[in-house]
């Protein structure tokens, strides 16, 4: 099993889209190290698309842009590496990527090697130009083997943003991860939109493979290649704490060279962290409390027999009476239990509840994550 928990990384996307080059991955490599990422356990630096020439040399194989990777793509995952962390790459199963560079479609095999001796450790394998007289998953599962035949072991990250029924063949197709959803931008809406399409597909996730609602945008403020309009500290760590709840694969889409002290202490936030890996990558239960919609809350239980509570605030405005019920997780107060409750925020004791946990005023767009343990009641 490549991936016991979920993936946790930087993507080069979100911020910089086709604008990158060897030396900005190298810094990113470095900045993961000094600014106490890896340490919070984001380990992979992934290059996406736009990376290669738009021409293949006569051999067919991928060529690295000159102009952008001088030292070509094994010095610079030699570097990597030689961080402790690990490198990954992007490609696409249809003949041009997404921004119209070589795609995969045909050359499966060929790119697998190409990626296996330059030291790649994740593909992100994309969903453009696709052919569609052919199934998507056989183009996925055919990837999958081409990787298994270089005999390097390599992140699976199929990218088909959720298309022909995914959530139902991802992980047949040796997935270690699937794209459920289109793509993030750097907005409040767009990160409720991705939350709520995921009611029917949270118990579709778990060790070995795992759903992905995309790349995160915490810390864009509204620049880079999908900035749009940007969030604030508050929404970004709405953000952060729904993924986490969600057991998403955490990759970093932001410049963590320049990244505010603000992001840094929510990126590595140990708490939620270990709420996303968590060892028994249990899926939420969003249960149907008050103003559901509104105001969900998410149910999770731990691998230590500890649960966590998470209440968020999609609307504009502060919110100073929300309860969570715990009758709504078939939680009865006459069996002698009460629930010892914790903020994640602070690690203060907020209380020990046997009927409803009353959290403090949620600020609009934000969200209150309690850790609990059941307990006798005194």
């Amino acid at each position: 099993m490549l991936v016991k928990t979920p993936p946790m990384g930087w993507n080069s996307w979100n911020t910089f889209g086709e604008n990158i080059s060897e030396q900005l991955i190298m810094e990113t490599a470095d900045a993961m190290v000094s600014t106490g990422l890896k340490d919070a356990g984001y380990e992979y630096i992934v290059i996406d698309d736009c990376w290669s020439l738009r021409e293949r040399d006569e051999n067919g194989d991928l060529v690295a842009d000159p102009e952008k990777f001088p030292h070509g793509i094994k010095y610079l995952s030699d570097y990597i590496h030689s961080l402790g962390l690990k490198f990954g790459m992007y490609s696409c199963c249809g003949p041009l990527t997404c921004a119209g560079y070589p795609g995969s479609l045909d050359r499966e095999y060929q790119d697998a090697k190409f990626f296996a001796r330059n030291g790649v450790d994740y593909l992100k394998y994309d969903w453009c130009t696709h052919p569609h007289n052919v199934q998507g998953w056989s183009l996925y599962n055919r990837m999958r083997m081409a990787l298994n035949a270089t005999g390097r072991d390599i992140v699976y990250s199929v990218c088909n943003w959720g298309m022909e029924d995914t959530i139902n063949w991802a992980r047949k197709v040796g997935a270690d991860m699937y794209r459920s959803t289109f793509d993030i931008a750097d907005s409040f809406d767009s990160i409720v939109d991705i939350f709520n399409q995921q009611k029917d597909n949270m118990c579709l996730s778990g060790p070995s493979c795992y759903n992905d609602m995309d790349m995160l945008v915490c810390g864009m403020y509204g620049k880079g290649n999908v900035a749009q309009g940007g969030c604030n500290d508050t929404e970004y760590r709405t953000h952060f704490a729904l993924w986490c709840m969600l057991s998403q694969p955490l990759m970093i889409g932001c410049d963590i060279r320049n990244m505010t002290e603000e992001t840094r202490k929510l990126l590595t936030d140990a708490a939620l962290i270990a709420i996303d890996q968590d060892p028994a990558v249990r899926p939420p239960i969003r249960l149907a409390s008050n103003n559901p919609e509104s105001h969900p809350c998410l149910f999770k239980h731990l691998a230590d027999g500890e649960y966590v509570f998470g209440k968020f605030n999609l609307t504009d405005s502060d919110c100073e009476w929300s309860p969570i019920f715990l009758s709504d997780i078939g939680f009865s107060s006459n069996d002698g239990y009460v629930f010892r409750v914790y903020d994640t925020e602070d690690g203060k004791l907020l209380g020990e509840f046997d009927d409803a946990i009353k959290p403090d005023t949620i600020p609009a767009h934000g969200c209150k994550i309690y850790r609990a343990q059941l307990v006798k009641k005194s």
